[in-house]
């Protein structure tokens, strides 16, 4: 199965009694694998899942920690983008020069790089503590 066909076919497995803003996202593994998630609402806000945090879930409770591409796709007049908190842990298992490419169910796809949509993601160079120049 594709990425796109993985985000289409979990999306319709997402729990949005709430909203009915049903989204789906699948990633493809370093190793080849692909991992797909839905987002799952809860009522008590803001306890829901988003799906691309339920696909890096999925790749990691594999054994994988590193992501090479992400298809996000929900039904928008315009492809819909991750949240901030989605592409900061899209940011965390993928590279700068990962391709993101977000759909909507009328066929628009807008493709980009993980820098891109999250320029100047906090790192691990951010956690470098040892600096030399304090005063």
């Amino acid at each position: 199965m594709s990425l796109e066909k993985a985000a289409f076919a979990v999306r319709e497995n997402a729990y949005a009694p709430y909203s009915n803003f049903k989204v789906g996202a699948a990633i493809t593994s370093e190793g080849g694998k692909i991992f797909a998630g839905c987002n799952v609402e809860n009522i008590a806000y803001p306890e829901g899942t988003c799906a691309e945090a339920g696909a890096i879930a999925a790749m990691v409770a594999s054994g994988e920690t590193k992501l090479t591409e992400v298809f996000v796709v929900a039904d928008s007049k315009q492809p819909v983008s991750p949240c901030g908190g989605c592409r900061q842990k899209l940011a965390e298992f993928g590279g700068e020069d990962t391709v993101v490419t977000l759909a909507n169910l009328d066929g628009v796809r807008v493709s980009m790089t993980m820098a891109e949509l999250l320029p100047g993601a906090f790192g691990v160079d951010h956690m470098d503590t040892d600096h030399q120049d304090r005063d």
